[in-house]
């Protein structure tokens, strides 16, 4: 007798879940801490930290967003004081490059220093090792994912 395959059972649905857990946790501490951004705002400012000079379509990809929701993920942004975006070409098109401030990055590191904290005590049962492995399988997965995925952003 051949043991039936559930959905609930596969890698996906394990991933799916434990990505909603960590969506909670989140947004439980940023409700808590009262951080003053959001999730999607922070892991906005920290992509274009790490990629100084990016134009909207090119930014939604990195964060998986379509473009109407990154633009009003900016438009926050940029009212705050976080990020500002200046007029440039890009294959003789006119775009908006986006750049994080000074006090985007002021922002980002204290919010970084704070969820840290926080966020230390949670793998505690995990050693760094068996961490860094996780990690790292997770970044190979999402690199076949990536492949089979149409993304129309």
């Amino acid at each position: 007798m051949v043991k039936e395959q559930h959905y609930i059972n596969t890698l996906y649905y394990q991933i799916e879940q434990t990505a909603k857990y960590c969506r909670y946790l989140g947004s439980q501490l940023f409700s808590k801490l009262n951080i003053g951004v959001s999730v999607e705002e922070l892991v906005t400012l920290d992509t274009i930290f790490l990629h100084d000079e990016l134009c909207q379509r090119d930014l939604a990809k990195l964060i998986l967003k379509d473009r109407p929701a990154t633009g009003r993920i900016l438009s926050a942004l940029e009212e705050k004081g976080y990020i500002v975006r200046n007029a440039d070409t890009k294959n003789n098109r006119l775009v908006r490059k986006i750049s994080i401030t000074q006090s985007g990055e002021e922002i980002l590191k204290s919010v970084t220093n704070v969820l840290k904290k926080y966020l230390e005590k949670i793998p505690h049962e995990l050693s760094e090792e068996k961490i860094e492995e996780m990690k790292n399988n997770m970044r190979e997965f999402r690199a076949i994912l990536e492949k089979e995925v149409e993304m129309n952003i």
